[in-house]
């Protein structure tokens, strides 16, 4: 206490010899109004930087569009986006429990069966690319120039040709076990390996093995910029289109749920100028895109396909 005086005299002093000697204009009064600096007026507050977790396949992360794409999201709408890249059927399911805000998947059928559940409340078209049998240069199941994938399979179980398969619920995985019920096949044997993993750990499985696989096209290309050998097969089957859905997570989940970041998310996905950017990914490396645009808005801008 003395020491808070002290200090407190001494104050007062200067300020009264400041007082007794300055000729400047008197201090002004307590009660009048400091002027503030010139300036703006109207700078807008920083918006607080939100997270946004998107449950997706992992074509989209392992082919790298996500990477080429979702900075641009995240630098315009201060929205961090957390990924979760997981097979299909794993990114429905956390979706259902409440886990992620919005999901991109490519099983159509999972997609309107959750949406019919009641666990989505908004479904758009995104994109499409397809899928391809994959194996070894040397084919030995004799599979190349085949058209017919359902075929195709049938060749390859009867040579017993080393297969790896997704084995993970996924929608690539979903697509395979339709393909061999078309074909009257139930894989099984030695020759038939689950993997239970993503498309790029499949392939380069399959690819260490001298193994056939089922794979997206898109990851397929982008794993062939990392060095694996295997060769494209059988392709062009119309079974084989591969169609990519977004969805918003229904908010009822919980308080959690950020379905309005799902919202502008999905608005930014299928707009005009996104889509020109997921029609433009790969062509640099490619030669051609490695999906195609398929939003509402891109069809109605592009009536002719």
């Amino acid at each position: 206490m003395r020491k808070t005086l002290t200090h407190l005299g001494i104050s007062m002093v200067l300020l009264s010899l400041l007082a007794g000697c300055s000729t400047s204009a008197p201090i002004p009064s307590p009660l009048s109004p400091t002027p503030l600096a010139a300036g703006p007026t109207d700078t807008p507050r920083p918006v607080e930087l939100q997270t946004l977790i998107l449950a997706t396949t992992t074509s989209t992360e392992n082919s790298g569009l996500l990477a080429s794409i979702l900075p641009d999201f995240e630098e315009e709408y201060n929205i961090k986006v957390d990924v979760i890249a997981v097979g299909t059927g794993q990114a429905l399911k956390l979706g259902e429990d409440g886990n992620a805000d919005v999901l991109m998947v490519h099983a159509r059928s999972k997609e309107d069966a959750f949406m019919d559940a009641g666990h989505g409340v908004r479904r758009e078209d995104v994109m499409y690319n397809d899928f391809v049998v994959v194996g070894p240069a040397d084919d030995p199941a004799g599979l190349r120039g085949l058209t017919n994938v359902a075929e195709a399979l049938q060749k390859l179980a009867q040579a017993q040709a080393l297969f790896v398969s997704r084995g993970d619920d996924s929608g690539t995985h979903t697509k395979e076990k339709a393909i061999w019920k078309a074909a009257a096949i139930e894989p099984q044997g030695d020759w038939y390996i689950s993997a239970g993993q993503g498309m790029g750990a499949v392939l380069t499985m399959a690819d260490e093995q001298q193994a056939y696989t089922l794979s997206d096209r898109a990851t397929y290309l982008a794993r062939t910029l990392e060095g694996i050998e295997l060769e494209i097969l059988v392709e062009g089957d119309p079974v084989l289109f591969n169609p990519y859905g977004v969805i918003t997570v229904n908010p009822a989940k919980g308080l959690h749920i950020e379905a309005g970041l799902a919202n502008t998310f999905i608005d930014w996905l299928i707009s005009l100028p996104t889509q020109e950017k997921i029609g433009q990914f790969g062509v640099d490396k490619f030669g051609s895109p490695l999906f195609t645009p398929d939003s509402t808005p891109w069809r109605a801008a592009h009536p002719s396909g």
